[in-house]
């Protein structure tokens, strides 16, 4: 039997630990799995690396020796994957206004557990750009449909707010409601937009409907009063434009936030970087 990586990564875990239990607690495997493992790898090099006869496991004296070129292997290696995964970048496609902080843990957390980067990359059709290969994965707000066979991940629910002209009667208002949103023409942005008729029921949905293509054309029609805007709240706090207001919101349904991406050739570091993006949602 050839040995392999996984033979060298589970005896250095059982000897630094000096335990199976806690050792298979860290490599996620079974205690079971973990004791085949070893003693597959002692029955290749016909040796006794461990010894489990006292009521703590330890190293024999050919395992000591062992485990000091294991441990200069393992760290080599590890130095080489890091130098390979500096050269690599995950594509992060968005359409506008990046969550934060979110965006900046989840690219420091994920620099840091993998070595590769996250480049951002700004699209009017995150979706699309998913399908044309531009991106790796896609940032998307509000509900969609997922091209087959791409995968989702929710990250969390934004509240929504409203946006008018400053010479909007809405500008006026302390407040609206969500039922009240289609007394005015509503502003939609068709590729990325979170909020559009399809937010309401048929039959009770906005009459008027002012269509744009990008975020750009959409903030900018709803300054010069062509309708009103719904976005989520971060907006408040990250668009700056002179001629526009902020309405709150009452009873309106939240938006949500996902990730979205299609299977690649570099899969497993994906699923990397949904890990870093969940868990940077939780701190």
């Amino acid at each position: 039997m050839d040995v392999e990586l996984r033979h060298l990564r589970a005896f250095a875990a059982v000897a630094h630990h000096r335990s199976f239990t806690r050792a298979a607690e860290e490599l996620l495997i079974s205690q079971p799995a973990l004791s085949r493992t070893v003693t597959q790898l002692e029955s290749a090099l016909s040796v006794r690396l461990l010894d489990r006869s006292s009521r703590h496991v330890e190293l024999t004296k050919s395992g000591t020796d062992f485990l000091t070129h294991v441990e200069h292997v393992l760290a080599t290696l590890d130095q080489a994957l890091a130098a390979a995964r500096r050269e690599i970048t995950i594509r992060l496609g968005f359409s506008w206004l990046l969550p934060d902080p979110w965006a900046q843990r989840v690219a420091n957390r994920f620099k840091e557990t993998t070595g590769a980067s996250v480049a951002l990359t700004r699209c009017d059709d995150p979706l699309g750009g998913l399908r044309q290969e531009n991106i790796d994965v896609a940032l998307v707000r509000g509900d969609f449909t997922a091209p087959r066979p791409a995968h989702a991940v929710h990250l969390y629910d934004e509240p929504r707010i409203a946006l008018c002209s400053q010479d909007s009667e809405l500008s006026r208002l302390e407040r609206v409601d969500w039922a009240d949103i289609p007394r005015w023409p509503l502003v939609v942005n068709v590729l990325s937009g979170t909020t559009g008729p399809w937010s309401w029921p048929a039959g009770q949905r906005p009459e008027q409907i002012i269509e744009t293509a990008n975020f750009d054309e959409w903030l900018e029609s709803v300054a010069a009063n062509r309708g009103i805007g719904i976005v989520p709240e971060i907006a408040q706090r990250r668009i700056s434009h002179s001629a526009v207001r902020f309405v709150p919101l009452t009873n309106a349904p939240p938006s949500p936030v996902s990730l979205v991406c299609l299977p690649h050739a570099q899969q497993a570091l994906i699923r990397r970087f949904l890990d870093s993006a969940v868990s940077a949602v939780n701190e």
